[in-house]
Formats: structure tokens, C-alpha cells, sequence
């Protein structure tokens, strides 16, 4: 499996909220935002892993050049508008084959992931995967409509109370999942949220795969909410 983590945002509202460290350096339980992902996806079978970092963050670009973990890693190092765009950039490492994507934000039982990427690993039927959880913290949730099997049938920013799950944030993808990428960087399309929609326009299957709890560190009281939810579910 081929991975991929977005760590190119500015954490403007951390900074705001007295957090000095940048964001992808972050500990929890005395781990890196960034390495504790890395660690999670070389025990699920990385054979490369992408990262993109801004260009103002030196210390962070620093760290992730000193990290060797015996395969290859592909350092991106680029500002942009959006985690959209920085998707793009790291698109050209992830055409050839199945890939997994996230932020390095996002905090999630260890278990749960295992569980998901062999699905998709093992998965002939599907265009994609997508972590969905009904926990929801966030600011501006993404609700996902499903059916029955649960294969998505659309995304919303609002909930009329018919819809259980919001997105992960976590996308298990395929190479046709990049030509919508493509298509909608030409089109102008530059938010992740409308990205998704346009897969389900253009005919992709994705099929939710619900999580029971995944929080993103916006926040600098997240951190600590991060912490105790990874203590509870012994994750470490």
C-alpha cells in the first residue's frame, strides 16, 4: 500500500491558542503527530510514503529528512492554498496503484485502521474506501449519505437528521480517483469536500467504512482530548 500525509496547513488556530510547536510535531503520549502515522502505516505494509510540509515550517521539513524507515519517502516541500492542492502535489507518487491518504491531524484507533486498509487492500469491488464516524466534533462536519451496503451516494454540508456519518478524513483511493483530481484542478475545484462529490459524479464507488471515534487537532484543547482517547482504547 502506497500512503500519503498532508502536513503542509499552517496550524494558525494552535499558534492563535498558544501552541509554539508546529503541528505535525505535536506529541501525543510523547509521539509526533507525524511519526505516530508513520509508525501505523509501516505495520500496515507501506511500501512508500509521501508527505508534503509547507515551506515556512524548516523545523518540520527537518525532521521528516532524518526520518528512514527502509522504504522510500517522498518529501514534498511546497505552500498551498488549500489541502486540496496539496493533494495534487503529492498525486504523481500515487497514480500507479492503491493508495491511502489523511492529514496529519487525524487521530484514530489503530485497530480500526488495520481492519480498513485490509479491506481495501483485499477489495475488488470498490473505486474507494472512506473512514466515515458519527462522533462528531467538528467545526464544519462533511455528512455522508449512504445506502443500504453502505456505498456512498453523496456528500453534504448539511444534515436534514437522516444522515448518521460524517468523513474521517482518512481516503483509501484508486488510480481513477486521481483523474477526478486532475479534471478538477483544471475545473477550478479546489476544495477536498467538492472533490468528493465529483467522484460520486463521475461514477465512482466508494464505499463507507465507519470508525467509532476519529478526532482532528484543531484546537489546542484537541490535543488533550486526543491523549485520553488514545489512552482508553490502549492505541499505544
Amino acid at each position: 500500500m502506497n500512503y500519503a500525509i498532508i502536513a503542509a496547513g499552517e496550524g494558525s488556530r494552535l499558534v492563535e491558542e498558544g501552541v509554539d510547536t508546529p503541528k505535525p510535531l505535536v506529541r501525543l503520549n510523547g509521539i509526533p503527530l507525524i511519526d505516530r502515522l508513520i509508525e501505523i502505516f509501516l505495520k500496515n505494509d507501506a511500501k512508500t510514503i509521501s508527505i508534503i510540509v509547507n515551506n515556512e515550517m524548516k523545523e518540520v521539513q527537518a525532521h521528516v529528512k532524518k526520518i528512514q524507515p527502509g522504504i522510500p519517502v517522498n518529501i514534498v516541500i511546497r505552500s498551498t492554498p488549500s489541502s486540496m492542492h496539496s493533494f495534487f502535489a503529492l498525486s504523481p507518487f500515487l497514480q500507479e496503484d492503491k493508495f491511502c491518504l489523511t492529514t496529519v491531524d487525524t487521530i484514530f484507533r489503530e485497530d480500526e485502521f488495520t481492519r480498513f486498509i485490509r479491506a481495501f487492500a483485499a477489495d475488488r469491488e470498490y473505486d474507494g474506501m472512506m473512514a466515515v464516524t458519527d462522533y462528531i466534533d467538528d467545526e464544519k462536519p462533511l455528512y455522508v449519505a449512504v445506502d443500504a451496503s453502505r456505498l456512498i451516494t453523496g456528500f453534504r454540508d448539511d444534515n436534514d437528521g437522516s444522515l448518521q456519518y460524517v468523513s474521517g478524513g482518512i481516503y483509501c483511493l484508486t488510480p481513477p480517483a486521481i483523474t477526478t483530481l486532475r479534471a478538477c484542478m483544471e475545473q477550478g475545484i479546489s476544495r477536498m469536500r467538492n472533490y468528493q462529490r465529483q467522484l460520486i459524479v463521475d461514477g465512482l464507488r466508494l464505499k463507507a467504512c465507519p470508525f467509532k471515534k476519529i478526532i482532528d487537532i484543531d484546537h489546542a484543547e484537541d490535543i488533550q482530548k486526543a491523549i485520553v482517547f488514545l489512552n482508553q482504547t490502549n492505541v499505544f
